[in-house]
């Protein structure tokens, strides 16, 4: 039996990280490519409904997210889920929540970074083929990596003018263009069309909570944070809710602007083209990159510390646990997941890897709701961020990840199962290689 208590590393890594930064990681983890083109997918499957779906989406969200709200504040040290998972299930389980996240993230990474390419493409179409593409690649990848190496400080200055620019861009095509649509931007619903329409509001759910999925970043650098217990609780709550009603107003502006938004390939392109023409567009992509740039980087700052967190618990070489002296971080984490990233991009077909994601984050977020009527009656305490209704909680977490993960493919599932067994195979390498060295 593995001891209960937190396996705290917490004294390596300087505590830089405060409300704001956790927000930035937050709002981060879930604005990052997908908003910019959601919108036209969500109008053809739900139609006025859509922006009624970004709501369920939340609630369906929200139990999760409170429940790692309530773990996060039992827990001073980096690793976020699979601390969780390894205090309340054993290193075993642990080490798959870790897994899990760690190639959610990996390949969410890669894709976006392929798409910041590509949008720097608009306005530069070489960009986007032959060697100027493996050279742009190699530049974005290279440059996260030694952002995030020199310092947390100094990834988080970066994260931050990111983030501005992004929300700048959002917030001025939602506020201008409610302003210029007036009266229209409100929907007319018709009940009947819920029952009795080619609207698949089960698919349209699907497709939307890949905007938000992507919060649970935050948890994984806690060693860096200030005051977890306080500040993690209250960066999830104000992020979700900031970012919930940013995406309703961002639909509702869509689907009011071009009535034809469902078949669009690039919607919130040709909802700026419409309102304020060709400028509108070039300022929305450069909302695009920054958008995608500050999902990358939070990315990178945050995913590494969980391949940190575990080389910490014995569950990979400690080569990953070593925290690079002068700028207290821990780079060669950082390093191995450039590395592998920029391999992904460069050489890697990601539909297929893509799809596993889906069923990886939700059967991590299954072990983080699970988790908390096993953690509470031996961690929680004064300080402690508790949820009320008992474990009322937790189980509609977990009856939200079933019946999300009742909406997924097949293929998604078998995927999903084989980075399972990989990640098993890694373990029990690690653990077999500790062993013979004793």
């Amino acid at each position: 039996m593995s001891d209960p208590k937190p396996l705290p590393a917490e004294d390596k890594l300087p505590r830089h990280l405060g409300l704001f930064g956790l927000w930035l990681l937050v709002v981060n983890g879930l604005i990052g490519a997908g908003i910019f083109g959601l919108p036209g997918g969500a109008a053809k499957l739900a139609g006025e409904y859509s922006p009624l779906i970004y709501l369920f989406c939340a609630l369906l969200i929200l139990p999760i997210l409170l429940c790692m709200a309530e773990l996060a504040s039992y827990f001073r040290g980096s690793g976020g889920p699979i601390r969780y998972s390894t205090a309340a299930f054993g290193p075993f389980v642990g080490f798959q929540a870790g897994w899990l996240y760690y190639i959610a993230r990996l390949v969410s990474f890669a894709a976006n970074t392929v798409l910041l390419v590509d949008s720097v493409g608009y306005f530069w179409p070489a960009a986007s083929t032959g060697l100027n593409r493996a050279i742009l690649l190699s530049l974005i990848v290279a440059s996260l990596t030694f952002v995030n190496v020199i310092g947390s400080v100094r990834a988080m200055r970066s994260l931050a003018l990111l983030t501005f620019v992004k929300f700048a861009v959002l917030l001025l095509l939602v506020v201008a263009g409610s302003a210029y649509l007036g009266d229209q931007l409100l929907p007319t619903f018709n009940p009947a069309t819920v029952f009795n329409s080619p609207y698949d509001i089960g698919a349209a759910t699907l497709l939307l909570i890949y905007a938000f999925v992507g919060f649970e970043s935050v948890v994984v650098p806690a060693g860096e944070a200030k005051n977890p217990a306080r500040d993690m609780p209250r960066a999830l709550l104000l992020g979700l809710l900031l970012v919930t009603l940013l995406y309703v107003g961002i639909q509702l502006v869509s689907v009011a602007a071009v009535p034809d938004i469902a078949n669009s390939s690039s919607p919130l392109l040709d909802v700026a083209a419409s309102l304020y023409g060709q400028a509108g567009a070039v300022v929305l992509m450069l909302g695009v990159v920054a958008s995608v740039a500050a999902n990358l980087l939070g990315a990178i700052f945050s995913t590494p510390r969980a391949s940190f967190a575990l080389a910490e618990d014995g569950s990979l070489p400690r080569w990953f646990g070593a925290v690079q002296p002068r700028f207290l971080t821990p780079a060669n984490s950082i390093v191995f997941f450039g590395v592998l990233a920029l391999l992904l991009t460069l050489y890697g077909s990601f539909l297929w890897l893509a799809a596993a994601t889906v069923v990886s984050r939700l059967l991590l977020y299954g072990l983080t709701c699970a988790a908390v009527p096993v953690l509470r009656p031996k961690l929680a305490n004064s300080s402690s961020f508790i949820l009320p209704l008992g474990y009322t909680i937790p189980l509609l977490g977990i009856a939200a990840c079933v019946w999300l993960a009742l909406q997924v493919s097949l293929s998604s599932v078998l995927a999903t199962a084989s980075f399972v067994l990989l990640g098993t195979a890694l373990y029990f390498l690690a653990r077999w290689q500790a062993g013979s060295k004793q």
